[in-house]
């Protein structure tokens, strides 16, 4: 597999002038709730199109093993799958909705100090081509911009189906 580091997430956040060390703190505790990052209040699902919502969290543990599986990613036990769901940093996933099936997911898995990992961004096989995988990855960046200090160190590895889509990254 391939390792791609070096996302740099510093600077002001989203843009902004520089803000003085309280209020900077703040803004980055809003920005990672709006997000769905730690335990903000929820949010309201992003619309991709007539078809797909992105809603920010984890999909349901049955959803998440599934698209594991049907993705070609490494199966995971119940157990494993419920530590995944609960010890990462940031998730969302994809809903089809004229059916309401999860169709896409993606994760941050980190110390929200410095190091964040990207990991198990899939799309279901029928699903593919719809520009649902760059949405993940799109959003999880945005959230590690938002939510993480400047200098953020941010990795992923590869399979070589991935590869395309996190080498446009």
């Amino acid at each position: 597999p391939r390792v791609l580091h070096g996302l740099r997430g510093g600077g002001p956040p989203l843009g902004k002038a520089q803000l003085p060390a309280g209020a900077a703190r703040v803004r980055r505790t809003r920005a990672r709730a709006a997000l769905g990052v730690g335990r903000g209040p929820a949010v309201p699902a992003v619309t991709l199109g007539d078809d797909y919502e992105l809603v920010a969290g984890p999909p349901s543990l049955e959803d998440y093993l599934r698209l594991r599986r049907s993705t070609g990613l490494t199966p995971r036990t119940e157990a494993q799958g419920q530590g995944a769901l609960a010890g990462s940093w940031l998730f969302c996933h994809v809903r089809h909705r004229p059916t309401g099936d999860t169709v896409a997911m993606g994760r941050v898995i980190g110390d929200g100090g410095w190091y964040f990992h990207v990991a198990d961004v899939a799309t279901a096989t029928d699903h593919q081509r719809q520009g649902l995988g760059r949405s993940v990855l799109d959003w999880l960046l945005e959230g590690i911009r938002a939510g993480a200090p400047g200098g953020a160190y941010v990795n992923l590895v590869a399979d070589p189906a991935g590869r395309p889509l996190y080498e446009r990254a």
